[in-house]
């Protein structure tokens, strides 16, 4: 490997650079949208405040992994934080990935004010590594000889996109970043403001890479107990949901930055990602706000049928229900006939509970929202 190829065999490593001007504006929205989010978030009532806490954490818990290539089942994920928050839940069983990655973001949300620590970061990633009989260190910073490298392509011709400090490292370089943590990337000194910290925060961890495999779920996670200590509460964003939508960025973006220290190119990026999420956040809690009013208006002239089919088309988000409900969807989803699929959509259009588009085989359901 050539001399100083990556930023941690860099002179001044770990001392990050950036221009702070170039993140002012960045800053500045993400300040503001913070406080319109407090400021939605005040005007639902508990029950979809829960419902938000639980649909946030399990988009985060689904996208983190999914970024991964893991691809979780959403029902279990929802019902294992609803344990995990202390709800009462139907008894099923859950599997052990999805089981722990939730077991995770429910301690992140709970615990966002508490200093890191050694045990902290080895609790979650024996959450996260819960069933794993692959791992030779679970619970702890690995300690293999091998270099521990990112790779791509062939086998026999693979391309290296970074190659983490040697696991020999791992204690002083893992003692450096939490105190790093704990102090200049948290308490508000000098001009470390919330997006610096926060992808300093995870840029930082990934290029130390100090566990066998969950490095990047749990940078995510660190990235998001920055910003929820810089604000004095949970973040109420899900970080993972908005890397994932363009995962192709974000590993571009990574793979610009881990050979300097100078990461402003990466923090406007991670910044930027950071006010998406909080958008989304925004259109989640409205759209929460209009699913309970539609409820109310709606709720007592449905059938069991149509109420089936409202609710499923609800779960799939304020995204909605890609493309829109058609005739066919709704004979699948209520499992009945199509004469009778054809009179409940009737009758659903003539109560204004549903809105129509296109003809024929082109015509689309959508809920009156």
């Amino acid at each position: 490997m050539a001399r100083n190829t990556w930023n941690w065999q860099q002179h001044n490593w770990p001392n990050f650079t950036y221009n702070v001007d170039a993140l002012n504006t960045l800053e500045l929205k993400f300040s503001q949208n913070t406080g319109t989010v407090l400021g939605a978030f005040k005007h639902v009532n508990d029950n979809e405040k829960e419902q938000l806490i639980i649909e946030i954490l399990s988009n985060e818990a689904i996208k983190t992994s999914e970024i991964e290539g893991e691809y979780l089942d959403r029902d279990s994920i929802q019902s294992s934080i609803k344990k995990n928050l202390g709800l009462k839940v139907d008894k099923k069983k859950i599997a052990p990935a999805e089981y722990g990655i939730s077991e995770m973001m429910v301690d992140l949300y709970q615990n966002f004010s508490k200093q890191l620590s050694h045990k902290d970061l080895f609790n979650w990633h024996k959450m996260l590594t819960n069933g794993r009989r692959d791992l030779n260190d679970i619970g702890k910073y690995r300690t293999h000889e091998d270099p521990m490298q990112v790779v791509s392509g062939r086998l026999d011709q693979p391309t290296v996109h970074f190659e983490a400090p040697p696991s020999s490292n791992m204690h002083k370089e893992m003692e450096q970043f939490i105190h790093k943590f704990n102090t200049t990337y948290v308490k508000s000194e000098g001009n470390v403001l919330p997006i610096a910290k926060a992808g300093i925060t995870h840029l930082y961890f990934v290029c130390i890479h100090p566990f066998e495999d969950g490095n990047g779920r749990i940078a995510r996670a660190l990235a998001e107990k920055s910003i929820a200590q810089s604000v004095g509460q949970p973040t109420l964003i899900s970080l993972s949901k908005t890397i994932e939508s363009n995962k192709k960025a974000y590993y571009n973006a990574l793979a610009n930055n881990n050979k300097d220290l100078d990461i402003t190119d990466w923090l406007i990026y991670f910044g930027q990602t950071i006010l998406d999420a909080q958008e989304d956040t925004l259109k989640l809690i409205d759209f929460l706000i209009k699913k309970a009013k539609f409820f109310d208006r709606f709720n007592k002239i449905m059938n069991d049928r149509q109420l089936k089919v409202v609710t499923r088309i609800f779960n799939a988000g304020h995204q909605g229900f890609h493309g829109g409900l058609s005739a066919s969807n709704y004979t699948k989803i209520a499992k009945t006939s199509a004469s009778t699929a054809t009179r409940d959509l009737k009758d659903m259009l003539d109560k204004n509970i549903f809105i129509k588009t296109g003809e024929l085989k082109g015509t689309r359901y959508w809920l009156n929202l």
